[in-house]
């Protein structure tokens, strides 16, 4: 087992009205330790979404994994968990110690390269809760550093972070209510990103 928690660098930022951004950086010391152990582990798979009419292949590798009997449903289908692998579980376990927040599940995402994205949306499944008031998402990367971009819903300026090497990015408050978020493609070299977004399902 990796030694996968070191939290160093941390700072909330503001996102009004109602929402923050907490940031630890190298949250996950050996982070490409960690992203190995759990490639090995969790059942990444390439899914479809419905388009236009027609199946389309999803740009990354996705795994759902959560406590016995969580379902979710995202990009119009239904997901089962997958057990927590040992690795999941431990950070799992640091998770809820540092922030607080009881996560029972976490959607994975494999960026192979730079032709792997993430379109701009929110997370505000009905699973997440009757409001999107306070809606805590932990998103954790490893491996290589990816823009994440967040824009408001309403006029305003986007917010970058260059995200990996094990830094930790919880969402809060009214985020998903006002705000949406994206890792757009890049033309630029870019190795491989593990991102786990922990979530509660269980309110």
């Amino acid at each position: 087992m990796p030694r996968i928690v070191a939290p160093q660098l941390s700072h909330r930022r503001e996102l009004p009205p109602g929402g923050f951004l907490d940031y630890t950086s190298a949250f996950v010391q050996e982070h490409d330790a960690a992203m190995q152990a759990l490639l090995a582990e969790l059942p990444l798979g390439q899914e479809t979404i419905r388009m236009i009419g027609r199946d389309v292949l999803v740009p990354r590798l996705v795994a759902f994994c959560g406590d016995p009997g969580l379902r979710y449903r995202y990009s119009g289908r239904d997901h089962e968990a997958a057990p927590w692998s040992p690795v999941l579980h431990a950070l799992l376990d640091r998770l809820r110690a540092t922030t607080g927040t009881r996560y029972d599940s976490v959607l994975c995402n494999l960026y192979r390269d730079g032709n792997d994205a993430m379109g701009r949306h929110a997370d505000s499944e009905p699973e997440l809760g009757p409001s999107r008031d306070d809606i805590r998402i932990a998103s954790l990367s490893l491996g290589a550093r990816r823009t994440f971009r967040l824009r408001p819903r309403a006029a305003g300026d986007a917010i970058d972070y260059q995200l990996g090497e094990g830094d930790l990015l919880v969402m809060g408050g009214t985020t998903q209510k006002h705000w949406v978020h994206e890792v757009p493609r890049t033309k630029s070299p870019v190795g491989p990103r593990l991102n786990l977004t922990f979530r509660c399902l269980r309110s």
